[in-house]
């Protein structure tokens, strides 16, 4: 049973009372109490009922619960409630098996941010979390998407403070291209990860435009005794509305992209949008989807992925760029 927050609050309020020797709770007092609290929170609430509070009762009293006893001790023809042993309280007692495995699947999602900068806690707290949880399991419920090998990560970090506390970084960085590193001196903006890969944006003081630098080529940073130019020109919650991925063109121009998915695919396009503009449009003789985004290459990649799957109707620059690309990988096939 998964112990949620209204239920946690009313095993909370019958744990006060059941160790209150000063009164006699009956089951009448017992939900007028726990809807006084849940009104506090809630006025909105609809409040419970006398089966939810025995129900209650029973799952404090198992095994699953805290294995609490609790007399029902009669006075004329009703009965009150009471602990056996007033010392007795849930707070005490050991974390009992649905708060384990709530704590264990925790523990699962706390291990996947390990290294990230806001999370830096997580290092220390998360085995000794682990370590106190008696639950196992050779299958874990919770998988994540991730990449324990992803070169850059402990960039992440260092980058991380240079943005919040608004310091230039000198880094030393080499791309897919380049023979050897160069250097950037950066003003750093914002950190985004886009398929499973790490990027810097910031302003680049040569340039005096944004750049933005792939974690996972670069290959040194150092603080750079350079004054901070602040960020008042880009907004990042609307930088990526226009574009699938992390390049944004310079000349770029949002434009409406229609495409035709096979009849197998549709299904998984409309369950999964490539995009948030994503629109459908049906016809007599097909159905079309629709998205209104930058042409990029994250783009490019994300229709080649597609293979022979989908078909690009317009715009026609784009239609030709993806034909063009399928034509040169298929002739790495003829030989």
């Amino acid at each position: 049973m998964a112990v949620n927050k209204a239920a946690l609050i009313r095993y909370k309020i019958l744990d006060r009372c059941f160790r209150n020797p000063g009164k006699k709770y009956f089951i009448e007092d017992l939900i007028e109490e726990c809807n006084k609290q849940l009104f506090e929170i809630d006025p909105n609430s609809k409040g419970i009922q006398r089966r939810q509070i025995l129900y209650d009762i029973q799952y404090m009293e198992s095994a699953e619960g805290w294995s609490a006893e609790i007399d029902r001790i009669p006075f004329g023809k009703k009965k009150h409630f009471r602990y056996r042993d007033i010392n007795f309280s849930i707070d005490n007692q050991p974390l009992n098996s649905a708060e384990i495995e709530q704590l264990s699947a925790a523990a699962e999602i706390l291990s996947r941010f390990k290294g990230l900068p806001q999370f830096e806690w997580v290092n220390e707290f998360a085995p000794k979390l682990e370590q106190s949880l008696t639950v196992e399991s050779d299958n874990p419920i919770i998988g994540l998407d991730g990449n324990e090998y992803l070169k850059g990560v402990e960039h992440i970090s260092p980058l991380f403070h240079a943005v919040l506390n608004k310091k230039v970084v000198r880094i030393s960085y080499q791309s897919y291209k380049s023979l050897a590193p160069g250097e950037f001196i950066i003003h750093p903006y914002h950190l985004k990860q886009y398929n499973n890969r790490w990027f810097l944006f910031g302003l680049n003081e040569k340039l005096k435009k944004l750049t933005n630098l792939a974690l996972d080529r670069i290959v040194s940073i150092a603080t750079c005794d350079v004054p901070y130019h602040d960020n008042d020109k880009y907004n990042f919650n609307e930088y990526f509305e226009d574009i699938i991925g992390v390049t944004r063109p310079d000349e770029g121009v949002i434009e409406k992209i229609l495409l035709e998915f096979n009849e197998s695919t549709l299904p998984y396009v409309l369950s999964k949008p490539l995009h948030g503009s994503q629109k459908t449009i049906k016809t007599e003789e097909r159905t079309l989807i629709s998205i209104e985004v930058m042409c990029n290459f994250e783009l490019e990649s994300l229709l080649l992925s597609f293979g022979d799957r989908v078909k690009v109707i317009s715009p026609l620059h784009l239609q030709d760029k993806i034909n063009q690309r399928l034509q040169q990988a298929a002739t790495k096939y003829k030989d």
